[in-house]
């Protein structure tokens, strides 16, 4: 009982910013019908620029936290005027392929800027584990999980409870009738794409200090961003949440009972039976983001 504990802890760790992945991906995904591959990496995105915050900006860990986010979100707003809104009404085709130019423009720039060595990035927690009770956890995974927490408490109350977020679900709605009502579509499109940008560099950024940052990181962030999407539902971001949830605990377990080598393939095992029983995702919603 002590050793499931403390997998379900390192794995609500982890859990905790896989959901950040999937509701930024569920957004883009569910309300502009973008199949975006380049996710993973502002993912990669929000790692590196918390390392050039602190290494080159001198800022503190915290506030490099904060900048890696805006970054993230600056950036996918640039990409949505400049890449998406001149494709807006073009084939999911054309914009697969933008995409994948997008994901790898992106990292090949990562690695000419970085190098192919993985960075390190420094945060100030002491090493020493905390322990409550049977369970011991890194002071700085305890602050990943509560800031995860603090950023998915905050997506779900913009979605729920600000003009912006209802603005969001008419469009996933009935975008013609939305538009007819006057919400600005395109300016929507932008401030989705940014939002969920933004989440998968508080991800990257939250992350990065627990393993390394290196150019081809992610790849993988993608997979898992949409696992957990298939996982929750499309537009659902309450499965989405759960879903992250579920696909961390469910690899730390995997990890811990099996095998670390077999930690990926147990999440992806689950979602290949998620698409066999319930293709349309575990809490699959009709017409409807939140």
């Amino acid at each position: 009982m002590d050793v499931l504990l403390q997998h379900l802890v390192n794995g609500l760790v982890l859990g905790g910013t896989y959901a950040l992945l999937g509701i930024g991906l569920t957004l883009i995904f569910g309300l502009m019908h973008l199949v975006n591959f380049a996710h993973g990496e502002f993912y990669t995105l929000g790692a590196y620029a918390t390392f050039a915050a602190l290494a080159l900006a001198g800022l503190n860990f915290f506030l490099a936290v904060a900048a890696a986010i805006v970054a993230g979100a600056v950036l996918g707003a640039l990409c949505e005027r400049v890449l998406l809104a001149p494709l807006r009404g073009e084939s999911i085709d054309t914009t697969m392929l933008v995409m994948i130019g997008l994901w790898i423009a992106m990292q090949n720039g990562e690695l000419l800027v970085w190098g192919g060595v993985a960075k390190s990035i420094p945060h100030p927690f002491p090493t020493a584990p905390w322990t409550f009770g049977p369970v011991s956890i890194a002071p700085l995974r305890v602050f990943v999980l509560a800031a995860a927490a603090a950023l998915i408490v905050a997506a779900h109350l913009v979605i729920q409870r600000t003009t912006l977020g209802r603005a969001m679900r008419a469009t996933f709605q009935d975008r013609d009738t939305a538009a007819l009502m006057g919400v600005r579509i395109g300016r929507i499109y932008m401030l989705t794409f940014a939002f969920g940008s933004a989440l998968a560099a508080a991800a990257g950024a939250l992350l990065g200090p627990i393993f390394l940052a290196y150019p081809s990181m992610g790849d993988l962030a993608s997979l898992k961003a949409f696992s957990v999407v298939i996982l929750g539902g499309l537009g659902n971001l309450a499965g989405a949440t759960v879903g992250g949830l579920l696909l961390g605990i469910a690899e730390e377990l995997g990890a811990g009972y099996v095998s670390s080598g077999y930690r990926d393939a147990v999440g992806f095992v689950i979602i290949i039976l998620v698409l066999l029983l319930r293709p349309s995702g575990l809490f699959a919603r009709a017409e409807r983001i939140g």
